[in-house]
C-alpha cells in the first residue's frame, strides 16, 4: 500500500488534488485508516492517478475525467473522450484568437483606423469577382458567410466566399500602400463593385479599405459602403497542402453538357431541398466520366467515385470561365477542387456528399 504522499510524488498529483478526487469519487482510496483517516491506496491505482493529472493538465471536466477512469481499459471510450475534449479545446482557441484580435484593434486604435489603398486592374477586379460571387451564403442565420473576404497581403488581394458547402478563391495583384488588414464586404457592396468594375474607361480601380468599410473607384466613379462585423471563417485551414491523387484537365463545355444533359445518379433530401448529386469516375484511359445510376451500380468497389452538388458543380465550372479547367479529386470524401490551369490563385472546393 502507498500513503497518500508516496501517490502524490508517483503520480504529479498533489495530495490536496488527491484528496479531491476522493471526495468526487473519482480516485477513491483502497482503504482508509478508521482511526486516523490516513488514506492508502493499492499499486494498481498509480496508473489511474497519472491517467487523471494528465487529463487535469490539459483541462478535462471533472465528469470526463472520471469517465475516462472508469473505462480506462477500453481504448475506444476513452478515445472519443480524447477527441470530444479536443475539438472543444480548438474551438477555444479559435474564439480566443478572434478575442484577441479584437483586443489588439482595441489597443492599436490609431493604426488600425489607418487606411490601406490598393491599385488593382479593373479588369482582374471584375474577374476575380465573378469567380467568387457564386460562393457567397445566403443563410439568414450564418449572415458572416453572406459576403466576400478581402484579405489584403504585402503585393494584392484575396478574394474569398464560402457559404459552408463549398468555397471560392481568387487573387489579385496589385500595388498596396497601407498595413495589411481583412475586411468582409457585403454582397450587395460586392455586386455593386463588380457593375462600376465594368464602366469603360480608366484601367485601374483604387480601393480604400479601413476600419469602416470599402470604397472603390474606377474612372471618377465611386461605390463604397460598411463592411460586416463578423469575424470570416479562417478559410486557409481548408486550403490544405496534400498533393492530390488526380489531377485531370477537362473542357469545360463537354463536361457542362454531360452534367446538364443527364439525370443526376442520386437525388437526395436536405435540409428540405432535393439536392442532386453528380457522380465523377475515370474512365480507362484515365480521364474524367460522369457516371449515371447504372454506371455507379457496376463500379468496382475500388473504383474512384466522387459525389458533388451537380448545381454547386456546374456554377463552378461557370465562375472558371475558361475552355479548360483542372479538376483534383482525392478519394470519396475529400473535397474536389477545380483550378484554372493558368492561374493557380483563382480556384473554387465544392465539399463531397458521401455516396
Amino acid at each position: 500500500m502507498r500513503s497518500i504522499g508516496e501517490l502524490a510524488r508517483a503520480s504529479g498529483l498533489t495530495v490536496s488534488a488527491l484528496r479531491f478526487y476522493d471526495r468526487s469519487g473519482v480516485l477513491v482510496p483502497a482503504l482508509v485508516d478508521p482511526v486516523t483517516g490516513y488514506r492508502w491506496y493499492a499499486d494498481d491505482q498509480v496508473l489511474p492517478a497519472r491517467l487523471v493529472a494528465a487529463l487535469r493538465r490539459v483541462g478535462m471536466p471533472l465528469a470526463e475525467i472520471a469517465a475516462a477512469v472508469r473505462h480506462r481499459a477500453e481504448p475506444a471510450v476513452v478515445g472519443r473522450l480524447l477527441d470530444a475534449h479536443l475539438r472543444r479545446l480548438e474551438d477555444g482557441l479559435t474564439d480566443a484568437r478572434r478575442e484577441l484580435s479584437r483586443v489588439r484593434a482595441l489597443i492599436d486604435h490609431e493604426e488600425y483606423q489607418m487606411s490601406t489603398r490598393l491599385v488593382l486592374s479593373r479588369a482582374d477586379l471584375a474577374a476575380a469577382i465573378d469567380a467568387v460571387r457564386f460562393a457567397v451564403g445566403t443563410d439568414p442565420e450564418l449572415p458572416v458567410l453572406s459576403g466576400v473576404l478581402f484579405d489584403v497581403a504585402a503585393d494584392g488581394v484575396r478574394l474569398v466566399a464560402t457559404d459552408r458547402h463549398r468555397m471560392a478563391v481568387a487573387r489579385v495583384p496589385g500595388a498596396v500602400d497601407g498595413p495589411t488588414r481583412r475586411l468582409l464586404a457585403p454582397v450587395d457592396l460586392i455586386d455593386a463593385v463588380r457593375e462600376l468594375s465594368g464602366v469603360d474607361g480608366g484601367a485601374d480601380a483604387h480601393l480604400r479599405l479601413d476600419g469602416d468599410g470599402l470604397t472603390v473607384t474606377v474612372a471618377g466613379r465611386e461605390v463604397g459602403g460598411a463592411a460586416l462585423p463578423d469575424e470570416f471563417p479562417d478559410y486557409q485551414r481548408l486550403l490544405g497542402t496534400r498533393v492530390p491523387a488526380y489531377r485531370i484537365t477537362v473542357d469545360v463545355p463537354a463536361l457542362r453538357a454531360q452534367v446538364a444533359g443527364r439525370p443526376p445518379a442520386r437525388v437526395l433530401r436536405h435540409e428540405g431541398v432535393d439536392v442532386p448529386v453528380t457522380v465523377l469516375g475515370l474512365d480507362d484511359a484515365g480521364g474524367l466520366r460522369v457516371l449515371d445510376d447504372a454506371a455507379l451500380a457496376d463500379a468496382a468497389p475500388d473504383a474512384v467515385r466522387l459525389g458533388v452538388n451537380g448545381r454547386y458543380l456546374l456554377d463552378a465550372l461557370d465562375a472558371g470561365d475558361r475552355g479548360q479547367l483542372l479538376l483534383e479529386l482525392d478519394g470519396p470524401i475529400a473535397p474536389l477542387a477545380v483550378r484554372r490551369p493558368d492561374d493557380a490563385d483563382a480556384y473554387s472546393i465544392l465539399m463531397p456528399i458521401r455516396l
